[in-house]
């Protein structure tokens, strides 16, 4: 190649050409632009009180962050006592999600135990709490998220939640919790339309223990309960006898028996009234994974399954 040309100036030949392009900088500029996604790389790690609330979390978050239940599927959160490895999980986490009204009291306690100081998020907080009565004394129900509209309001809380915790990913969590909200808005109609059809006074069904009422509230159903809000509860024989008579006179066809509950007391009165078992229903609890309510969407459909067709008496 002729470069005579190049005399009084610097000719870029190809080797010079490669040598003047000033690589160190660029390559430095790439690492400066990807510091932002390096340093959020590392999913959240999340600890949320029951397996509902973490798989809300799971939803919202998707790949950003790995949640962990400490009440897991099949397990009583009324009940439920914490164990120093319990401690350990909340200490390293960078979120912790509680349901709240009291239902996940002793999360407060166990993050004293493990000198945790951050802010627990509470996903219940925009809930228009059901209020009830117990020996004289008013409480909330804590089983907010048996009326899907309440469950969207946890997503929300949720997802501006996250976005707090991890700015990089509030579009991707924007997302999400619009999509489950959206599913939790069509399921609601799909249980309007449902129950449009049964008549007002086969809307009556008995379950263990009152976690069901915000659905009552919400969908005009009458729930009688053996127990009440907590499973802690042991009703004493003159309110169990009341619930057979009341079973008796309004006729009551079916029973349910929830997951987390002892078994034994709803039978006795399936048989004392002749009403008959109308299988399990979730509701403070998810199934394991290969059981018919593994994720809280899938919860919803199987009971509102259940209690439709208990009031149908098919």
């Amino acid at each position: 190649m002729d470069h005579r040309c190049c005399r009084r100036q610097k000719c870029l030949t190809p080797s010079r050409l490669r040598s003047s392009v000033p690589w160190r900088r660029h390559l430095l500029a790439v690492i400066l632009l990807l510091l932002p996604t390096l340093a959020h790389a590392a999913p959240l790690k999340i600890v949320a009180s029951f397996s509902i609330l973490a798989d809300m979390v799971r939803e919202v978050a998707g790949p950003n962050a790995e949640v962990v239940a400490l009440v897991g599927p099949g397990g009583d959160t009324h009940s439920f006592d914490p164990s120093p490895a319990d401690a350990a999980r909340i200490a390293g986490a960078d979120l912790i999600v509680v349901n709240g009204l009291g239902l996940d009291g002793w999360m407060a306690r166990l993050a004293a135990s493990a000198d945790v100081t951050r802010e627990i998020v509470v996903a219940s907080m925009d809930v228009t709490p059901r209020q009830i009565s117990a020996a004289g004394e008013k409480s909330s129900d804590p089983h907010a998220w048996q009326d899907p509209r309440n469950g969207g309001l946890y997503v929300r809380a949720i997802e501006h939640a996250l976005a707090q915790a991890d700015e990089a990913h509030t579009f991707e969590y924007r997302i999400n919790a619009d999509r489950l909200v959206a599913a939790l808005d069509a399921l609601d109609d799909d249980i309007r339309k449902r129950l449009a059809a049964i008549s007002p006074e086969r809307r009556k069904i008995i379950t263990s223990h009152d976690a069901f009422g915000y659905f009552g509230r919400a969908y005009g159903v009458d729930m009688l309960a053996a127990a009440g809000i907590s499973t802690e509860q042991e009703p004493s024989a003159g309110a169990v006898a009341h619930l057979i008579d009341q079973i008796r006179a309004e006729q009551v066809k079916t029973v349910f028996i929830e997951n987390m509950t002892d078994p034994r007391l709803i039978e006795t009165i399936a048989k004392d009234t002749g009403a008959r078992d109308g299988g399990t229903l979730y509701s403070d609890s998810l199934s394991p994974p290969d059981g018919p309510a593994p994720s809280y969407l899938a919860m919803l459909r199987y009971n509102i399954g259940k209690l439709v067709a208990a009031m149908k008496g098919t």
